[in-house]
């Protein structure tokens, strides 16, 4: 019988080629400048670009909640987002059971900078399961959907006009605002460019309930017009995102704003993304652990 292959950690990734494929992935490098730099890492038979395949997302891992699991019911919907790039694919799961006397609230789930991956799709599964109704629409949308790569994603996100795009996410929260079955009440959680467009809800919607940003980023300029009590989730090894916390934290201070934040020890920027090697498991559930609670707290 075979032994199944050991499964990748950042730990077996120098740090500096860790932080080398952060800019590769947030479009600060390109895929040749990446290639080229890491070649320095490239010994006994490795090639750069076999470096480059062992850190990019697997998405057969990517499924902690199947999509037919019998707690919930899930379906891709469209809404309307007439500020915004025009008509949006979203996927939308319900508890497969609820208590009319106590309908769910709901929650968006705002994806990275490459589309609404599988990834995402199974965090929007994992709320549906924890008890909300939760919705992942897809920013690429009106280019045809994430297209099954998150190279050719990240591409053809960056192409859209981004105010466009932010109005899109801003529309799915005004969706689930107004959708039966539910009490009324829309959270927002989401991850690298997902948590900056969570900031960016909270301060354009004073009603948002609650959100959890995942390192995203944080201008401190619109905290005086967030309401919403937020839980930030950090990474310690993350300086890109980190470096804005400072000035965004001092702006909530001083404008006696309602949060936790949490900086994980150890981890890397998308230690949540169950698909790559960054990942941190003990990290990564605690972290949702504390989002469902604050969700709860919030939302009821």
């Amino acid at each position: 019988m075979s032994t199944p292959e050991r499964r990748l950690t950042a730990a077996d990734f120098d740090q500096d080629l860790l932080d080398l494929y952060d800019y590769y992935a947030h479009g600060r490098i390109s895929k040749r400048e990446f290639l080229d730099r890491a070649g320095k890492w490239a010994v006994g038979g490795l090639t750069a670009a076999a470096i480059l395949g062992t850190l990019a997302p697997n998405y057969a891992l990517a499924q902690q909640v199947a999509e037919d699991d019998d707690d919930i019911v899930g379906e891709d919907i469209t809404y309307a987002s007439p500020d915004g790039t025009g008509e949006i694919t979203a996927y939308l799961v319900r508890p497969a059971e609820t208590d009319p006397e106590r309908p769910p609230a709901a929650i968006l789930v705002v994806h990275e900078n490459r589309g609404l991956n599988p990834y995402i799709r199974d965090v929007v599964r994992r709320l549906a399961k924890a008890g909300f109704v939760a919705m992942g629409p897809d920013g690429l949308s009106s280019l045809g959907g994430y297209p099954g790569t998150d190279d050719e994603g990240r591409t053809m996100q960056r192409s859209l006009d981004q105010e466009a795009l932010l109005n899109d996410f801003f529309a799915g929260f005004e969706h689930l605002a107004a959708l039966e079955g539910t009490n009324g009440k829309v959270g927002a959680t989401g991850f690298c460019y997902g948590g900056g467009v969570v900031n960016r809800l909270a301060a354009a919607y004073p009603e948002m309930a609650a959100g959890v940003p995942f390192y995203g980023s944080m201008p401190a300029e619109i905290v005086p017009s967030i309401e919403a009590p937020l839980m930030f989730q950090l990474a310690a090894l993350d300086q890109r995102i980190n470096a804005m916390w400072p000035d965004f934290q001092k702006a909530l201070e001083e404008n006696d704003k309602r949060y936790e934040a949490h900086i994980y020890p150890g981890v890397n920027h998308g230690f949540h993304n169950d698909t790559t090697p960054r990942y941190d498991e003990a990290a990564a559930r605690l972290a949702e652990e504390r989002m469902v609670a604050w969700f709860r707290t919030y939302l009821a």
